[in-house]
Parts: structure tokens; sequence; C-alpha cells
């Protein structure tokens, strides 16, 4: 089963984050199944993660040239893999793509975050002496792979029943509501291998491997994120699901303008970035006499909005039908995404730059976001704020307000 990514951004970590990549030079089912059961937990809801058998690691990069595997011993593993994974508790089984990558064989291990947290597995293989071996929770930390300590396994059950909303089955729509062009076009954008299957095999059938559909075998249901990305009006599902950005040149609204960008979360970023671009950020020009460049002020930096935008899609509640707005006044642009910053990081946190959630709230919208390229990895986008001149970021408990500090144009 092909992937829903390209295999060389995901060796060379371009699209994912370090922490959610293992990578194995061969197969050891003991550590390999206690990672598989750690990212199956997915504590922090980072979305899962990823192993890599085939490839050595040091210092939590890939060696290169790869090591790889022998075509003969692909088979093997593939039928150990179903075995070990069924001692996993409740039952687990990743989704397993064997690649070739520089002309070797490697196995991809796709581990999303499960529905029936919390996982565990054995802490050893049983022996002659030990029939039945212990099952213990195992969580990742950072890059590492870690048996829960009792306060962790209590927060695995609190988490039980709290999956991310983007990754819950809509039950109001259907697997037709999946538009096949939208994900072929996707899949060929990230350089997936499944691009050409997508092309021929019914949409259930590419949803089923980008892990679209979820709930019981009687009654599937496309997840939230597939009616976001590949459905025309995601806000059929999630009401104001959208991005409104509004211009308020005057306190009274005299000549006020606004933009609404509906469609799928990515055709909204793009577009409303676009318009921003083309019709909000001004540029100013002036001479230095003696000085054959001249100097070049944009009223706000374009690199700030897009990072800003781009967080509010990434982080927005959706379960609240409310748009996310962006107010553009002569002093200040605002840009508005309910519920705003997860309750963990305060005010002064954001001012100094400490910005270390706990976990994300759309696990999944991620995912797509970054396959995209218009997210970075964990954490990037408001440090980088601070460092764009002439502005200041501040939060709210309902939004994110950024203030430019003076006019330029």
């Amino acid at each position: 089963m092909a992937l829903p990514i390209s295999i060389t951004d995901l060796v060379n970590q371009r699209v994912v984050e370090s922490a959610r990549i293992e990578y194995k030079s061969d197969w050891n089912p003991e550590p390999i199944l206690r990672t598989i059961c750690a990212f199956a937990n997915d504590i922090d809801n980072w979305g899962g993660g990823y192993i890599i058998i085939g490839i050595e690691e040091k210092d939590g990069m890939p060696v290169f040239p790869i090591k790889g595997l022998e075509k003969k011993s692909i088979d093997r593993i593939n039928k150990e893999l179903l075995q070990k994974c069924n001692l996993i508790e409740p039952r687990y089984l990743p989704i397993v793509e064997t690649a070739d990558y520089e002309g070797k064989q490697i196995i991809v291990l796709w581990v999303p975050g499960g529905a029936d947290r919390p996982y565990k597995c054995p802490t050893g293989f049983p022996t002659e002496k030990a029939v039945k071996a212990e099952k213990a929770y195992y969580i990742r930390k950072m890059t590492s792979t870690i048996r829960a300590n009792q306060l962790e396994e209590k927060e695995l059950f609190m988490l039980a029943g709290n999956q991310p909303y983007d990754d819950r089955p809509n039950l109001t729509a259907n697997i037709e509501d999946l538009k096949s062009s939208l994900i072929s076009e996707f899949l060929y954008e990230v350089n997936s291998d499944l691009h050409e299957a997508s092309l021929k095999q019914p949409v259930s059938d590419t949803a089923v491997s980008m892990h679209l559909i979820g709930g019981p075998s009687e009654l599937r249901k496309p997840l939230n994120v597939g009616l976001m990305f590949f459905n025309e009006r995601p806000d059929h599902f999630f009401p104001y699901a959208r991005i409104e950005v509004v211009d308020k040149p005057d306190p009274t609204g005299l000549g006020m303008t606004e933009k609404v960008f509906m469609g799928p979360l990515d055709r909204q970023l793009r577009d409303a970035l676009s318009y921003i671009k083309n019709y909000i950020i001004k540029e100013k020009v002036t001479k230095i006499p003696g000085q054959a460049e001249a100097e070049r002020f944009f009223n706000i930096p374009y690199e700030a909005v897009e990072e800003s935008l781009s967080n509010a899609i990434y982080h927005k509640s959706y379960q609240i039908g409310e748009p996310i707005t962006v107010t553009v006044t002569p002093e200040k642009m605002e840009i508005t995404s309910l519920p705003g910053p997860d309750r963990t990081i305060s005010n002064e946190d954001i001012v100094n730059r400490r910005l270390v959630s706990r976990r994300y709230r759309n696990r999944r919208i991620g995912d797509f976001l970054k396959e995209l390229k218009l997210v970075e990895g964990r954490i990037a986008k408001i440090p980088n704020l601070h460092s764009v001149r002439d502005f200041a970021f501040l939060s709210y408990a309902s939004e994110f307000q950024m203030i430019r500090k003076e006019s330029l144009c």
C-alpha cells in the first residue's frame, strides 16, 4: 500500500518532524513493537509517526548511503510484523509500505494515532522460562520511546475518549463526499507514489490508503479532515469554516471592503494570502541622495502574515461556528482564530517565546499543511514572527493579534 507522502521527503525529514520518525537499520521486533505502541498512543496528538526499517540512524539523522534490506527478507519481516502486532492490546496494525530508495529496499511503517488508545504491548517476548510476558504502555518523549509512568498512564486513559476532532468520522457525510479530483491533485503535489493509483481506483480505496475513513465496518464514514481538504464546500459540514478579510481604512466603516474565502482549507489559505499580498500590503520606495539603491518598506511584512494565517488555520477549533477573520486598519492587522492559543500558553510565554504547547489541537490538519509546505514543523511560527522588524505579536484568550508599531504608508 502506497503512502500519501513522498518517501524522499520523509526519509530526509523535509515534512515530518524528527521526533515522529524512527530509523531502524534492520528488523528488530521488540523495540519496533514498543515504538508502534507509542506512536499509536499519540499522547501529545502529534499525529503518530513513521518507522523506517533499512536505514541506520546517527544523532537522529539517517546515515547515507543507506543500508537497505535484502529482498528475500521482506516477506519474512511482513509476516513477523503481523504476528507481533497481534500482541498489542487492543489490536493495532500500522500501514506498511515497501519502497525502493537509492536502489535499495526499505520498509516504512506509518503509525497514525489510534482511535482505541491507550495501547499496550509486551515488555519482552515470551521465553521458555517466561511463558507470558508482562505488558506495558509506551509513549514518545521527544525522539525516544519510553515506558509510561503511573501519571502518564492516567493521562492516556483520560485521552481515551478524546480523539482530536479532525480525526473523527463525520456521521453526516458519505464517502462519496470526498472528491477524487482533489485527492489526486494533492497526491500529485506532494509527489506521492499513491497518485497513479488514485487516478484508476475508486475514491474509497484511495481514502483508505490515506487514512481518511473511519468508523465500524458496517458504517464507514469520511473523517472530518478529509472533508476539510477534499470537499469543495467544507462549510456545509463545518459552519463558517472560512476566512474573512476585512479592510477598514476608516473607523466609521466608510470605504470598508470584505472578502470571503471558502473551499478546501489549503485553497482558502493560498487565496487569502494572495489577496492580502496583492491588495492589502503596500510598498513605499524612498530614494536616498547619493545612493544608487532605493530603500523599500512595506506596511505589513508578508512573512508575518503568512505564518500567522497558516497558524490560525492549523489551530482553529472547527467545532466552533465562527470564521477566521483578518481585520486590517491603518494602525494594525488582527487575525482572530477561536478559541485562541492552547490554555497552557500564556501571554507572557508568547512575549518571551516560550511556546511549548503540550499537544496539538488538530493533528491531521497539521500533517496535510506540512506536506503541502504551507506550514513549518513543530512550534516554528511565532518565534519567527518576533524576528520580523517593526512588529509585535500578542495573544488574547480568543484571538491572535498582530500590531504594527509604525505606519510606513
